[in-house]
């Protein structure tokens, strides 16, 4: 049976995966430090026969035996990677030097979860794998943007010297069920507004636009991505149906039949204009599209968060 390493276990990517990872009878061994992660997203796995939670900080070295890992720690809303951006850039940097290193010893192969990021504010659209990206080093989201582009570095480098196997997907805007609702990103924004009676904050005029991807369709890129032979990426997966900000502002009261108003504030430095995934590849190599369109992920990530709500209050 293989022992799959999943680095970021407890967030809400990490979370998906465990438990599509556990259905698939697999032996699962999740890393987190709880940064942005939470206890509660994998409570029900605790007691699971092939499941162990280990809490640690992947800054720091971590030994183990173990088939193949999945890297996906790191802060991925802008309010999380920006509170800490020292730790965010080191999770970046040296947690994927030790996760390497890792891969190296027990000849696991690696999925890195980069990101859309790394194309920063695009002057290529939609855009493809070939595109170098256009980022700010030196601003506030750089701790992220730069930390993936490192990552990818680093994997191509250990691929390169040391032959470890490696895959690189580059993830767009995903969305669904045990998102954090303090998380600040756009979709729980709107939702925890909207079912809250609070306005939803559009930031700038609300015409900049996202690609949502609905989180089981993203899983299955992931595992669709680790289960290849000889592709390593990097490869897009995201939704390719472009959305505005507005757009989707208006879906979410109109879903949660909210009497909630849109207000709108100064949009942030270096927000992306357009974001926009070509998955030509994705569809290429790993046969893998998005199934789930954004009215019926929204509907089900709706219905999450009332729960959500239901119980803390």
């Amino acid at each position: 049976m293989d022992r799959i390493l999943i680095t970021g276990g407890a967030g809400f990517l990490g979370t998906h995966l465990c438990k599509a990872l556990l259905k698939d009878n697999k032996d699962v061994l999740c890393l987190d430090n709880f940064f942005s992660g939470s206890k509660n997203n994998i409570r029900d796995f605790m007691f699971h026969p092939y499941f162990e939670f280990i809490r640690h900080d992947i800054i720091h070295p971590f030994f183990a035996e173990i088939d193949k890992i999945y890297h996906l720690a790191c802060p991925a809303s802008p309010i999380h990677y920006q509170y800490n951006a020292i730790k965010t850039i080191k999770t970046n940097v040296m947690g994927t030097i030790n996760m390497l290193g890792l891969a190296k010893r027990t000849h696991a192969p690696i999925l890195l979860a980069s990101s859309s990021e790394v194309y920063g504010d695009p002057a290529v659209h939609p855009q493809n794998e070939e595109y170098w990206g256009n980022v700010n080093p030196v601003g506030i989201r750089s701790c992220y943007d730069e930390g993936k582009r490192v990552a990818e570095t680093l994997m191509m480098d250990y691929h390169r010297q040391n032959k470890v196997n490696i895959k690189i997907c580059r993830i767009f805007n995903t969305y669904g069920p045990y998102m954090a609702s303090d998380d600040g990103r756009v979709v729980s924004n709107f939702i925890v507004q909207a079912l809250t009676g609070k306005p939803l904050t559009v930031f700038g005029d609300g015409t900049q636009t996202r690609s949502f991807c609905y989180i089981s369709d993203m899983i299955r890129g992931l595992t669709s991505m680790m289960n290849t032979k000889d592709f390593i990426g990097p490869v897009n997966l995201g939704n390719p149906a472009e959305h505005s900000i507005l757009e989707l502002a208006e879906k979410i009261i109109k879903i949660t039949k909210s009497k909630s108003k849109i207000i709108h504030k100064p949009l942030p430095k270096d927000d992306p204009v357009r974001r926009c995934p070509d998955i030509s590849l994705a569809i290429k190599k790993l046969d893998w599209k998005p199934k789930i369109n954004l009215d019926h992920g929204l509907k089900l990530t709706v219905e999450y968060f009332k729960k959500q709500i239901l119980e803390t209050n």
